[in-house]
């Protein structure tokens, strides 16, 4: 299987790529870590096993992408819009659910703090990554 950098991901591969992201240990560093890139060499490792030739920056790409359509779509859903879906949203959801996300919270003081809430109950709240 041929895959450039100008090439778009095959259903096979974007299954893969999900496939590696739901390991709970690759989601725990994916959340925790800013600067991410020994992460990705390491997903694209797995996914060469998986038989999908992406080099890190195309699996961090793409990472990212799904993540910001499932978040578009997420957010829809909860204003009221259920005609916007994506083709993964049910196994990006089972994936990101659970991801905890900071969110600034007003403390008695007048300044804000950070806490962690889940993504389900904060859909407008976006990690910085």
């Amino acid at each position: 299987m041929e895959s450039g950098a100008g090439k778009h991901w095959t259903e096979e591969e974007v299954k893969a790529l999900l496939s590696v992201w739901s390991e709970k240990n690759i989601r725990k560093q994916l959340h925790g870590t800013l600067r991410n890139k020994g992460i990705f060499i390491y997903i694209a490792k797995r996914l060469q096993e998986l038989g999908v030739c992406r080099d890190w920056k195309q699996c961090r790409a793409k990472y990212k992408n799904l993540k910001y359509e499932y978040r578009t779509v997420k957010y829809a859903h909860n204003t009221g819009d259920v005609t916007k879906t994506m083709k993964f949203f049910h196994d990006l959801d089972a994936i990101l659910r659970y991801e905890p996300v900071t969110q600034l919270a007003a403390e008695e003081n007048g300044r804000c703090s950070a806490t962690e809430t889940q993504l389900n109950t904060s859909p407008t709240t976006e990690s910085t990554q």
